[in-house]
């Protein structure tokens, strides 16, 4: 099975006998994810949240007043990061896969004052995508970064099955509390954990309040799936934290693993000493590596 690819330029597709994905140059983002019937399990990029799977990066979160602050000098520096906006250049692209890297520039420097060269790797394996970040430090000083994935799947993933059948189940217990967001920075109270024997029932009303974010997430994989029905698994290494989110008049529930948070409500100082942050030394490179793999439909 292969997709229309009008613009090799623009976009990428690619798969191997159980999954088909589509990648787009501009902010490397997955734009497909089909399974063995052809059926896109991930969000269609509709009105209430254009985006299908974007990638975060030089921040995850929001910074407060969205201003990086370094050595004196402040800087513009919006929610999530720039990488999702900006085209990258594509370094390999073959029948089961791509990479491609983001470079800095004068213009991100303006917005991010530090090098670095960011690359993403993509690789369908049977019936499993994996994706892999990885940052190198390209600059004379320790680089501060934070970077993470965004995927939105649908909600549900089968016609006619509704959305309150719907759960995460984690690959270990997730007992400790929970983080919240408020106008896109951390909230100072903790959260009421509604994991319960390793699982998280999900509703509509789950996210009015926002994401919902284990800081020190536990497990390192989560089925999301209806019960008796085929889901998908998505799996993570490297990644400290989770991000789960949906909006209200979205039909998708956003699975995120993430290196990095937003800022305190309460924090404002040089960027390098925010919680949370990867402080990458000179020349070196970090990497953290995301899977998702698909349940196929029995005969």
């Amino acid at each position: 099975m292969a997709f229309d690819q009008a613009d090799p330029a623009l976009r990428h597709d690619f798969g191997s006998d159980g999954i088909f994905a589509s990648v787009l140059a501009q902010g490397a983002e997955l734009c497909a994810l089909r399974d063995d019937r052809g059926q896109d399990i991930l969000w269609d990029a509709g009105p209430a949240w254009p985006r299908h799977a974007p990638v975060l990066f030089p921040i995850v979160g929001r910074l407060r007043d969205d201003t990086l602050l370094h050595e004196g000098r402040a800087y513009r520096l919006n929610q999530h990061g720039f990488a999702r906006d900006m085209a990258f250049a594509w370094v390999d692209r073959s029948a089961t896969g791509c990479t491609l890297a983001l470079t800095d520039t004068e213009a991100t420097r303006a917005r991010y004052p530090f090098t670095f060269r960011f690359e993403i790797t993509y690789l369908a394996q049977g019936a499993a995508l994996e994706m892999v970040f990885r940052v190198t430090n390209t600059g004379p000083t320790v680089l501060p970064v934070s970077m993470g994935a965004h995927p939105a799947f649908r909600w549900p993933l089968q016609p006619g099955i509704p959305k309150e059948a719907y759960s995460l189940t984690f690959d270990a217990e997730e007992t400790a509390p929970l983080r919240g967001v408020s106008g896109g920075l951390l909230t100072a109270q903790d959260h009421p954990n509604p994991i319960f024997d390793r699982r998280l029932a999900l509703c509509e009303g789950l996210f009015a309040a926002d994401a919902l974010i284990l800081p020190q997430v536990a497990s390192r994989s989560v089925r999301y799936a209806a019960e008796g029905e085929r889901g998908l698994t998505v799996s993570w290494e490297g990644f400290p934290q989770l991000g789960l989110w949906s909006r209200a008049g979205g039909d998708f529930i956003c699975i995120e693993p993430w290196c990095g948070m937003a800022s305190p409500a309460d924090f404002q100082g040089e960027f390098s000493l925010k919680p949370w942050l990867m402080l990458v030394p000179q020349s070196e490179t970090l990497k953290a590596r995301m899977t998702i793999s698909l349940e196929h439909a029995t005969a």
